[in-house]
């Protein structure tokens, strides 16, 4: 009787099955890979548009404000000179007899947590502190505009997905059922946005304004009685060329997680590069016209080259060199100064969304 042989694959069978597969693997996923960026790219884009709504809605409670966290009249509490923050603060509550409003964080354990406006803690208050490169464009979060979105200062909204170095270190914290989660819980330091607003738009138009005196594009706003006045949405000459918000960290295209130089970040130790860190990011950008769009370096950097040969003047670009406590020589050179440039990882350089010439009257780019 004869036995029926069962037949194995041979080794050239399976070599050739495993090929197939590695082969489909490697078509297979760039294309999730890309699906995934798209998709990510798409929730940053959704979130960005739930702040331009929640932007107009202030505006149109507020009287076609902007929101802003100090008195419009606090360069005169300063005595129209230059002074620490903290004595134009100190001043405004010897003459009003009140305190200045606080930046209200959230209610949380019973309480209200916010800065005080003594000391360096004042700083935070100003649009942009041009010393310690940082400000209250940095707190869309805080209490003042968290409420025209999900009211709570660690929200998802507030944090790109592709900020992985900063959702690592702050998502722990968005079940929480209070509006805030006091510094002690997230280990002594806020988790700032992902998203910030434009600084130079924060501040009257005359502090990144041409001074025919000083033949520069900028004027101190201590020296302005109307320096930090916030300016109207409707006073954006370029409302579909100027950056409302913009991702603060280089998320699109990014090819670094942390910036090398700097030790000891504020997300578990990691600083990711900014969005103006490589010629190669894209950051995701509320425009004041409402639209959402991106903003490429090289898009940034032809601009200025652009109105600096149309003016005719080595200060005409799109973002002023003329703030002092940053310290830009030129346009072209790799020096420290701006915002942050002296962390570019590569020969990029600009200063676009943050020092906007003619601030909210300007423009990042010139066209789409």
């Amino acid at each position: 009787m004869l036995r029926k042989s069962s037949r194995a694959f041979t080794i050239i069978e399976l070599l050739v099955v495993v090929s197939i597969i590695a082969l489909l693997v490697g078509i297979l996923l760039p294309a999730i890979g890309k699906a995934r960026e798209q998709a990510q790219l798409t929730r940053s884009q959704a979130n960005m548009k739930q702040m331009g709504t929640a932007c107009a809605t202030y505006a149109s409670e507020w009287k076609d404000r902007q929101v802003t966290w100090v008195n419009d009249n606090l360069a005169r509490y300063g005595g129209l000179t230059p002074v620490a923050p903290s004595a134009a603060f100190a001043n405004f509550q010897t003459i009003t007899g009140y305190q200045h409003p606080g930046m209200i964080l959230g209610y949380a354990q019973g309480g209200i947590w916010s800065f005080t406006t003594a000391g360096n803690s004042a700083a935070v208050y100003l649009p942009l502190a041009f010393n310690f490169k940082f400000g209250s464009f940095r707190t869309p979060n805080a209490r003042a505009f968290s409420q025209y979105l999900n009211g709570r200062f660690y929200d998802q909204i507030f944090y790109a997905p592709k900020d992985t170095s900063v959702l690592s270190s702050v998502e722990q914290y968005f079940d929480y059922a209070d509006e805030y989660v006091n510094s002690t819980a997230t280990g002594g330091q806020q988790k700032w946005a992902s998203y910030v607003f434009s600084p130079s738009a924060m501040y009257s138009p005359d502090v990144f304004g041409y001074n025919k005196t000083t033949q520069k594009y900028w004027t101190d706003p201590w020296t302005l009685s109307a320096g930090f006045r916030s300016p109207s949405p409707s006073q954006a000459q370029y409302s579909d060329l100027k950056s409302n918000m913009i991702e603060h960290h280089w998320l699109q295209n990014r090819k670094k997680n942390c910036i090398p130089q700097i030790t000891g970040g504020p997300y578990d130790g990691c600083q990711p590069p900014f969005f103006n860190g490589s010629i190669e990011s894209a950051p995701v950008t509320l425009f004041y016209d409402g639209h959402i769009g991106q903003i490429g370096q090289r898009d940034a950097i032809d601009a200025c080259h652009r109105l600096v040969v149309q003016t005719g003047q080595q200060n005409g670009g799109t973002w002023s060199l003329d703030q002092p406590d940053m310290s830009i020589a030129s346009y072209d050179d790799l020096v420290d100064g701006g915002y942050y440039q002296d962390y570019c990882v590569d020969w990029t350089s600009t200063s676009y969304h943050i020092l906007t010439t003619s601030g909210i009257k300007g423009r990042d780019i010139l066209a789409h």
